[in-house]
């Protein structure tokens, strides 16, 4: 496989550290765990790139998510200062939240005055990685979450191939996993819970693993691959 990540990562399956740049003590978590790629979710707030996954509830001060409710005043951690934290040898995929299309524009201009050795942007609205084409060492992943997107972005394939595709374990097969690497660089999934789950999607040929369980699996797998080597 010929990819920009391999670049500055061996060959062979990958750990993304899911939503562990959404915190600074949680991202130096995953780069003491080694994880190949470190996932961060970005949100456009008051002209502001936040890096949080809780949502916004309107002109309510709350912040949620499906199992949770912040305070306003909760700490919000944004983009320059993940971008000032993380080690140069650590990969971010920056995951685009929302369908504002100037989150994109915005993070593109974040990008350029503090680049990286590599960065991954990924998104669920297409139309907000427009703006990364044209930064040299960032590379592009579009999301899919379900059959209809699945579709579209089997159109989109058929017309150009892409870089990356992070995919909902759920829509994944064998065969599925084959169809996509054809006319996709890197393919991802999520979500990966358990060594069963790791040892399926390897043999399916994924890339890369999304998982929550990153300072658990990303040890398994070196130590897997290891041994597969001697």
């Amino acid at each position: 496989m010929s990819s920009a990540l391999y670049a500055v990562r061996p060959e062979g399956p990958f750990v993304v550290a899911h939503r562990a740049g959404n915190d600074l003590g949680s991202l130096r978590r995953a780069e003491r765990a080694q994880v190949a790629v470190v996932e961060a979710d970005l949100c456009l707030f008051a002209g502001r790139i936040e890096v949080r996954h809780l949502k916004t509830l309107g002109p309510i001060p709350l912040l949620w998510d499906k199992w949770s409710v912040a305070s306003p005043r909760t700490h919000r951690l944004l983009l320059e200062q993940l971008l000032e934290a993380a080690a140069p040898s650590t990969t971010l995929m920056l995951d685009f939240k929302g369908s504002d299309p100037r989150l994109g524009t915005s993070v593109a201009a974040a990008l350029r005055e503090q680049p990286r050795k590599l960065t991954l942007c990924c998104a669920g609205n297409w139309v907000q990685l427009e703006p990364m084409r044209d930064l040299e060492n960032v590379r592009i992943v579009h999301s899919v979450g379900s059959l209809r997107q699945l579709q579209s972005l089997r159109k989109r394939l058929a017309a150009e191939p892409v870089y990356g595709v992070s995919i909902d374990q759920k829509l994944l097969s064998r065969q599925r996993v084959a169809d996509l690497h054809r006319r996709a660089d890197v393919l991802m999934t999520w979500p990966v819970g358990s060594v069963a789950d790791v040892r399926r999607l390897r043999s399916w040929g994924v890339d890369g693993l999304i998982t929550d369980h990153y300072e658990v699996l990303a040890p398994l797998l070196r130590r897997t691959e290891a041994k597969e080597a001697s």
